[in-house]
């Protein structure tokens, strides 16, 4: 469904991704592990188009992607939660979710239908609606960032970090959710340094560092191997 090849990202001199070549299947959950400065987030800007690849090609359901507009990534199906979450703190709970379905603005019957079924995924978003989302706590102001992804109407979800600077509980709670929008048939590519919470979920990982990919395997390959083990897990 998703696939890079020979991605290339430059920051002027500096070189954020070396050759990536990654693929996610139909319904898949694929995990992308590194340690801060690795090239997980270049790699979610250039895939949505936040950042033009320097050479290379990202494929979407066979359709070269690469170079398209941030707006026509999403429309094609490819939505984009950022590290950080990136909310409008002033503005509500609800029109931050809004946002998320901006590009499909003119369909407000299916948007109503999403936001319907994010405020029943997040009963706590539904509570504090009308709330300033910068008011929220962390682990529900990640809850937002995701539903306004969820708006987006994603094929493909992209989840830079999505458990950064949580509580261990919050935590817990964040992954069951993605977990639950992968078993939904959502396909999910997701950025974690929290190595050993993520790969309980994935079916597959990659292990990307100075932005190569250096290892590659399914879930139980990873979790036993012990170089993951050392570098990620501590154990």
């Amino acid at each position: 469904m998703l696939r890079l090849e020979g991605a290339q990202l430059n920051y002027g001199s500096f070189r954020a991704l070396d050759g990536i070549t990654i693929h996610a299947d139909p319904g898949e959950l694929v995990v992308m592990l590194g340690a801060n400065g690795a090239g997980k987030s270049s790699l979610f800007l250039a895939i949505s188009g936040l950042r033009k690849l320097s050479r290379g090609n990202i494929w979407f359901k066979d359709q070269n992607i690469a170079g398209r507009k941030p707006s026509q990534i999403v429309q094609a199906g490819v939505v984009h939660c950022p590290e950080g979450r990136k909310l409008f703190p002033e503005m509500s709970v609800r029109k931050n979710l809004l946002l998320g379905a901006y590009v499909h603005r003119q369909d407000k019957k299916e948007t109503q239908k999403i936001l319907d079924q994010v405020f029943e995924m997040f009963p706590i978003l539904h509570e504090k609606r009308n709330d300033a989302a910068g008011s929220l706590s962390g682990g529900q102001q990640q809850m937002v960032a995701i539903g306004r992804a969820l708006m987006g109407r994603p094929e493909v979800l992209l989840l830079d970090e999505p458990s950064l600077g949580l509580a261990p509980l919050v935590v817990k709670q964040v992954l069951g959710v993605i977990k639950t929008i992968n078993d939904n048939g959502t396909t999910v590519l997701l950025a974690e340094q929290n190595a050993y919470a993520a790969l309980q979920i994935a079916r597959r990982a990659y292990v990307i560092e100075s932005g190569r990919i250096v290892m590659e395997g399914d879930r139980e390959t990873l979790l036993n191997d012990e170089r993951v083990r050392k570098a990620y897990i501590g154990a």
